[in-house]
């Protein structure tokens, strides 16, 4: 009996992926110096467990929106939901840029803090087409938010220790 692959959900569980790739690529070229040199956390999640909370995350939002479409009836009514997820998916590849790309760690700040507003609208709206899409949502809220609390404790951590280091610097050149 040959197998039959649904494309629309292979393509649907993959493209968010697409994102997710490259910005691998931009962390790798920034994790040594740059990152490593960082203070961070005790509770920051060990650099091997990203990619594959990732790969996950964005497999069942992938698959959730697959299946909102299905369930929506229609492009027409899966409008609103499709757009909160394309603004999501825009944020979300775009903060690897900020933060790794150009270390701008305050406006990645700002950047997750909308990121995490548009996933929770995302799972609430999924959750209103098909329940299942919407509870697909809830790991990719916990992690961002686990993410945003880390993005905050870095950028205040580590804006901190520049501040003091440029108010010293200041005063010894002032000398």
């Amino acid at each position: 009996m040959p197998v039959r692959i649904s494309w629309p959900v292979v393509v649907a569980t993959v493209h968010p992926n697409l994102g997710g790739w490259a910005g691998g690529i931009i962390t790798r070229k920034n994790i040594n110096p740059w990152y490593e040199s960082l203070k961070k956390p005790t509770w920051t999640p060990p650099k091997w467990a990203f990619a594959p909370i990732w790969t996950t995350i964005y497999c069942s939002m992938g698959y959730a929106s697959h299946l909102v479409l299905r369930d929506s009836g229609s492009w027409e009514n899966a409008a609103l939901p499709l757009s909160i997820y394309g603004a999501n998916l825009a944020l979300n590849w775009a903060w690897t840029p900020i933060f790794f790309g150009a270390h701008q760690v305050k406006w990645a700040l700002y950047e997750i803090i909308a990121l995490w507003g548009t996933t929770a609208a995302l799972g609430i709206v999924f959750y209103r087409v098909n329940q299942t899409a919407g509870l697909l949502i809830a790991p990719y809220l916990a992690w961002n938010t686990l993410a945003a609390a880390l993005n905050y404790v870095i950028y205040r951590d580590n804006e901190l220790n520049k501040s003091t280091v440029t108010i010293e610097e200041t005063s010894e050149k002032s000398k």
